[in-house]
């Protein structure tokens, strides 16, 4: 629970928040350290510097040959330290004694003087502190002297010794301005950020407003303005898009069920009509004449026929594209063009139909392929002119199905397999513009390929359906009859 506060709290902040502050801390680790290695170099350099400078520090010979015997008579003063020069300057016995030169500061012995002093080490190089608590670095090197009343020479170690304040204030004026600038570079960064933030999220806020607006008035015409090539550019250009295709969705759906009401309608009416007759002679009790009702009968059956296949259609397109098809079976394709060309005659009464048909066997589902042959095979009736000819073949999995109509404009041909689609021309013609889409998703199901060729007037007119399915002209061996389950 307290671990995931801050980063809750984090993500409940506006992004353009986020940004800002990511900015500022990326840019503050970069300051802090830049700034911490720039301390340490200098610190590394003035150091470098003190050392060298220590190298080359010392005192003649002779004072420290004079420190040396007044130590060892016990001549030193107090007053001597009192007033420090430059460098302190003491001399550190094999012992750990210490002798210091006048006008220096005592400093305190370490290990490596004392090692200096014995000859382990020729020189060393380290900090240290003096009697009063400053901070000093130190330099001991090894030498010998001759003093007067000392049988032979006399060997000691040589430190000489200088404060760090001059470094330390350097370093801590240094380390404030490194601080400071640091300060304002972070504030900097923050302003910087949350300006680029709010600049750079404008076009999101354009297409928030937009997904908001549509999602409180459902107005699918609002288009953001798209410009340039950057991930901002396409997502306002795949938000027109999808608007665009849902509008279009839209106004398709609203024209099915527009034609579909259309299309109920009809068999609805004369349904009824037929229907209020046979009961009025019930209710009367005057006979229909036979003739009269047998014809009576046939017209409600055919437009019960003619309601169901309506609603099929619509239960058919209703069915997503990625559900798979029902039960494939066998067929007689053949067979199957037979039923749809009884239903197409008792639609065209007044038509000719002509057939060529040879056998061929296919795998399809049954059903959805009797619908999409009487969908085609109503079109031609549809548009065919009072007494004209349809012409049906079969031929090596081929089948075309020819009227003689006014034909198809050729700029609406790349949409007469579209959902939802009518010809401007053929609105005032019964229809709901679901029958060819039907028809090419039952092809492609099927393995197939279906077009519409327009005829040139020359040849006659009209529009040629041609379905081409993969198949056989005869049936699997063993399959009884022209249907097997699982060809």
């Amino acid at each position: 629970m307290t671990g995931g506060g801050p980063v809750r709290r984090f993500r409940a902040l506006p992004l353009r928040s986020r940004l800002a502050l990511l900015t500022a801390t990326a840019v503050a680790v970069a300051v802090a350290a830049v700034s911490v290695a720039a301390w340490l170099l200098t610190r590394a350099q003035l150091l470098d510097e003190l050392d060298t400078s220590l190298r080359n520090t010392g005192a003649p010979r002779e004072q420290l040959a004079d420190a040396l015997v007044a130590c060892r008579t016990g001549a030193t003063t107090s007053e001597d330290a009192a007033r420090p020069g430059f460098a302190y300057i003491q001399l550190v016995g094999a012992d750990g004694s210490r002798c210091v030169v006048p006008y220096s500061r005592a400093v305190q012995v370490g290990d490596v003087d004392i090692a200096v002093a014995n000859g382990a080490r020729t020189d060393a190089l380290h900090t240290s502190r003096t009697d009063s608590g400053e901070t000093v670095r130190v330099r001991t090197v090894r030498d010998t002297f001759r003093v007067p009343g000392a049988v032979g020479p006399v060997t000691v170690a040589v430190s000489v010794a200088r404060p760090l304040t001059e470094i330390d204030a350097a370093l801590d004026r240094l380390a404030l301005l490194l601080t400071a600038l640091a300060g304002i570079g972070v504030v900097g960064a923050g302003a910087a950020g949350l300006w680029v933030a709010r600049a750079g999220l404008k076009p999101v806020d354009r297409l928030t407003d937009a997904v908001e607006h549509v999602a409180r008035t459902e107005d699918l015409t609002v288009r953001i303005p798209a410009e340039g090539e950057d991930e901002i550019a396409r997502l306002s250009r795949s938000f027109n898009a999808m608007t665009a295709a849902l509008a279009s969705s839209r106004d398709r759906q609203a024209q099915l069920i527009a034609d579909a009401g259309h299309e109920l309608r009809t068999p609805l009416t004369s349904l009824r009509t037929n229907i209020e007759l046979l009961a009025r002679s019930e209710e009367t009790g005057r006979a229909i004449p036979a003739e009269d009702r047998r014809a009576l009968m046939a017209s409600v059956k055919a437009q019960m026929t003619e309601l169901a296949a309506l609603i099929g259609d619509l239960q058919e397109l209703a069915r997503p594209d990625a559900v798979a098809p029902g039960r494939l079976d066998v067929v007689g394709l053949h067979d199957v063009l037979g039923t749809a060309l009884a239903r197409a005659r008792l639609r065209g009464r007044e038509l000719t139909f002509t057939e060529h048909v040879r056998p061929w066997y296919v795998r399809a589902e049954p059903a959805a392929l009797e619908r999409a042959l009487i969908n085609v095979l109503d079109n031609a009736v549809k548009f065919s002119p009072p007494g004209g000819t349809v012409e049906v073949a079969l031929v090596d999995g081929l089948l075309t199905v020819r009227d003689h109509g006014p034909g198809i404009p050729a700029d609406e041909l790349p949409h007469v397999f579209e959902r939802f689609w009518r010809s401007p021309s053929a609105r005032s013609l019964p229809g709901s513009g679901l029958g060819l889409s039907i028809v090419a998703r039952t092809v492609r199901q099927a393995g197939g390929e279906v077009a519409l060729t327009p005829i040139a007037a020359a040849e006659g007119g009209g529009t040629r359906a041609e379905i081409r399915l993969p198949g056989a002209p005869t049936p699997p061996p063993g399959s009884p009859g022209s249907v097997v389950p699982r060809w």
